[in-house]
């Protein structure tokens, strides 16, 4: 047995679980993996995250967090926070992904996605914690950088100057003074189908299980609206699209120019950043799945640069990343 293994099989002994059945349930793209441990007709969930890697704690505060606001986070069972391990409830195996691949109601669980996002935004201070780090400013701009630095060069077959890296920043710069300010909320990141849960037989907001909000931030309230309707593994239909945007606007009662501004750039900034990230997943990591999704992502990031607001990075694009570069293929 494995040290990591013996150190999991000591702290589900010590929270009362030595008999259970053990099953690898998941791993994601860091060093966390999940199991399931199965007793009977119970069931529970081992969150095991090398403590030196990737620390439970911000898990922990955010979904105490959320719990408190009345959400679906999974209640915590047992900590081991110097080993980093975590027993969780388990709310299931029927993600939002597997539900609408059954056939499941594709507008109904939009909509009910949305309205966590608007029981965030009418939580006291937005559902804001104390010491968050913020997704705005330079640092949506060194997230987005993605594209120049991984894309671009690989399009183009060329070296990209340090003059149009520069270039690229300063038109962003320009894009996000048309941010509207005031009304950052919680951002929980990757807010998408696949870190959804759908839960049923719980009422309102409950059905919308969480998943997956440990890097959760300061932001945008429109950010994880565009992460969830502009998905870029799924298309979303015109008519969910369109009512989860204004069920929102309708719901805050926020200015509809204003939100419609702050989601064009919001969209434009993940869509830059995703379309570097499936790139260097493909050359760094080895990783070429993702490169399939790009024709949707490039779409979707199309769409956005049509806001007047994006102006100065649409001329940028369009300069750099005319239509002819925008479909990469794996070499």
């Amino acid at each position: 047995m494995s040290e990591r293994n013996r150190l999991r099989a000591d702290f589900i002994a010590r929270a009362g679980w030595a008999d259970a059945r053990e099953v690898l349930l998941a791993g994601d793209a860091s060093f966390r993996k999940y199991f399931r441990l199965h007793r009977g007709d119970k069931t529970i969930v081992v969150m095991d995250s090398p403590a030196a890697h990737e620390p439970v704690e911000p898990f922990v505060r955010i979904d105490r967090h959320l719990r408190g606001l009345g959400l679906s986070a999974p209640e915590i069972f047992a900590e081991d926070p110097a080993n980093g391990f975590l027993l969780l409830e388990d709310l299931g195996d029927d993600t939002f992904a597997r539900v609408l691949d059954a056939g499941g109601n594709e507008t109904a669980l939009y909509e009910r996605a949305t309205d966590v996002l608007v029981a965030l935004h009418r939580a006291p201070a937005h559902g804001l914690l104390t010491g968050l780090t913020t997704y705005l400013g330079e640092n949506l701009i060194d997230a987005a950088i993605l594209l120049p630095e991984w894309y671009l060069p690989e399009a183009s077959g060329q070296p990209v100057p340090a003059e149009e890296i520069e270039a690229y920043r300063m038109a962003w710069r320009a894009c996000l003074a048309h941010l509207p300010v005031g009304g950052d909320t919680l951002l929980l990141r990757d807010y998408h189908k696949d870190n959804l849960l759908w839960l049923p037989a719980r009422p309102g907001v409950k059905a919308c299980g969480l998943l997956d909000f440990q890097d959760a931030q300061r932001g945008h309230a429109s950010y994880d609206l565009v992460s969830l309707i502009e998905d870029a593994r799924r298309d979303v239909s015109p008519i969910a699209y369109e009512r989860c945007l204004a069920r929102y606007i309708a719901e805050t009662g926020l200015d509809a120019a204003d939100f419609r501004t702050g989601f064009a750039l919001m969209a434009a900034q993940r869509h830059a950043r995703v379309i570097g990230l499936f790139v260097r997943l493909w050359r760094r990591d080895g990783k070429p799945d993702y490169l399939v999704h790009l024709p949707r992502v490039w779409r979707l990031f199309e769409g956005a640069l049509k806001h007047e607001a994006l102006a100065p990075l649409r001329i940028w694009v369009d300069r750099l990343l005319p239509p002819a570069l925008r479909r990469v293929r794996p070499s």
